[in-house]
C-alpha cells in the first residue's frame, strides 16, 4: 500500500470470513482554481502521456506544458508577446473586461502602458499629452492609483511595441510558403530630405491578402537607381525575405529602370527569382493612367485654368463666398449643396472633383459676374 491508500477491513457477505480489502479514499487535497489572466487566451488540454498538463493557445493553436509546480504560466505569458494571431491591445481589453465581471479590477501597469502606447500611435497623439494638467486630473479621477508615464517613457514604450510587432511580422513573412510582392516609392520632403517606403503584399495562412509597410525610412542622396537598389536589397536582407520575392512595382521614373535592372541581377545571382526574373518588374498602372490623363487634359488646358482661377478667386476671401451664395436667391431651382474644391497636381481624380463641383453652378458664376465688377 502506498501512503495515499488506507487499508480497511470489510466483511464481504453474511457469515463469510473477514478479508482485508484495500479501499482508495478520495484525495482530500483541493485543486486550486486557475486565477491567472493568461488563461483567457489558453485552453487546458489535460495531462499528456508523460502526466504533464498541456495547454493550447486559442490564437495560433500551439501547445505548451503548463500547470503544477514545475510548469507555471511564465511560458504562456512570454508566448502572448510573440503570438501572431492575438493582437496585444486585445489582451489588455480582454483582461479588463474579465476582471470587471469578477468585480475586482486590478490594473497591471505593464498592460496599461502598452495600451496607452497603442492609443498614442493610433490617434497620432503627441508624447506630451501626459503632461497636460486636465488629462492627468481626468486619469486621476478615473483611477487614483494609476501612475501615468512620462513622455520619455511613452516614447520608449512605443519603440518597444514597434520592435515587438516587427518581430511578429518577420516571423509571419519567414513562415509563409508563398512568395511576396513589393511596392516602393521615393519622396522628397519640403526640407529636401528623401524618404523611401517599402510595402509587402502577401497571402497569409488564412488566404487573406495582407499589405504591410516594412520600412518608411530616410534615404540619403544621391537618389540614383544603383543607390535605390542597394537600399531595397539591404532592407530585404534585414527582413530575411530576399529569397522570397516574386515582383516589385515601381512608377515610371527613369532611375527606377536602373534600380530594377541592378536589383534583379543581384537577386538572380542568389537564384531566388522565378523564371529568371521574367515577371519581376511591374509598372505602376495608376501612375501610367495619371500620365495619360495629364497629357489628354492639355487639350482643354485653357478652360480648366479659367475654372481653377474662378474658384481660387472665390475662396480667397469669405466675403466673396457669401456674395456668391447670395446669387442663388436670384436663380430659381438652384441651391448651394456641394462645396467648391480645388484640384491637386499629383492626383488627377481631384481634377474631376473640381470640375464636377464647378459645373453645377455655371449659372451662378454668370450671375456673380454681373454683380461683382472685379470678377472676370
Amino acid at each position: 500500500m502506498n501512503s495515499k491508500t488506507v487499508s480497511n477491513l470489510v466483511t464481504v457477505g453474511a457469515g463469510s470470513e473477514a478479508a482485508p480489502v484495500e479501499v482508495d479514499e478520495p484525495s482530500l487535497k483541493r485543486v486550486r482554481p486557475a486565477t491567472s489572466d493568461v488563461w483567457n487566451f489558453f485552453r487546458k488540454l489535460g495531462p499528456d502521456k508523460d502526466v504533464v498538463e498541456r495547454s493550447e493557445c486559442k490564437g495560433c493553436k500551439k501547445v505548451f506544458k503548463a500547470g503544477g509546480k514545475r510548469y507555471g504560466t511564465s511560458t504562456l505569458k512570454q508566448h502572448l508577446d510573440s503570438c501572431t494571431q492575438i493582437k496585444h491591445e486585445d489582451i489588455g481589453q480582454t483582461i479588463a473586461e474579465f476582471q470587471l465581471k469578477m468585480g475586482s479590477l486590478k490594473i497591471d501597469s505593464g498592460v496599461a502602458r502598452d495600451m496607452f502606447a497603442s492609443y498614442v500611435v493610433a490617434g497620432d497623439k503627441p508624447f506630451n499629452i501626459v503632461d497636460d494638467r486636465r488629462f492627468r486630473n481626468w486619469v486621476k479621477y478615473i483611477s487614483p492609483t494609476l501612475k501615468l508615464p512620462s513622455k520619455n517613457t511613452v516614447k520608449a514604450d512605443i519603440v518597444k511595441v514597434h520592435k515587438r510587432e516587427v518581430a511578429k511580422l518577420k516571423k509571419i513573412l519567414v513562415s509563409i510558403p508563398n512568395r511576396i510582392c513589393l511596392t516602393s516609392d521615393l519622396w522628397t520632403s519640403s526640407t529636401n530630405e528623401g524618404f523611401i517606403c517599402l510595402t509587402a503584399h502577401f497571402v497569409d495562412e488564412n488566404w487573406k491578402l495582407q499589405s504591410k509597410i516594412l520600412n518608411f525610412c530616410h534615404m540619403s542622396p544621391p537618389h540614383t537607381g544603383f543607390e535605390l537598389s542597394s537600399k531595397i536589397f539591404t532592407l530585404l536582407n534585414e527582413w530575411k525575405i530576399d529569397k522570397k520575392i516574386f515582383s516589385i512595382t515601381l512608377d515610371n521614373a527613369s532611375s527606377n529602370d536602373t534600380c530594377v535592372d541592378h536589383l534583379k541581377s543581384t537577386l538572380d545571382v542568389h537564384g531566388s527569382l522565378l523564371c529568371g526574373g521574367e515577371f519581376f518588374h511591374v509598372c505602376c498602372s495608376v501612375h501610367i493612367l495619371n500620365l495619360i490623363v495629364k497629357d489628354r487634359m492639355k487639350i482643354c488646358g485653357d478652360v480648366v485654368h479659367k475654372i481653377r482661377d474662378c474658384i481660387k478667386y472665390l475662396r480667397k476671401f469669405e466675403s466673396r463666398m457669401v456674395k456668391f451664395k447670395e446669387c442663388f436667391q436670384d436663380i430659381e431651382g438652384l441651391e448651394y449643396t456641394t462645396a467648391l474644391c480645388l484640384d491637386v497636381p499629383t492626383r488627377w481624380n481631384s481634377l474631376y472633383a473640381m470640375l464636377a463641383s464647378a459645373i453645377l453652378y455655371k449659372k451662378d458664376f454668370e450671375m456673380y459676374e454681373v454683380k461683382e465688377a472685379g470678377f472676370r
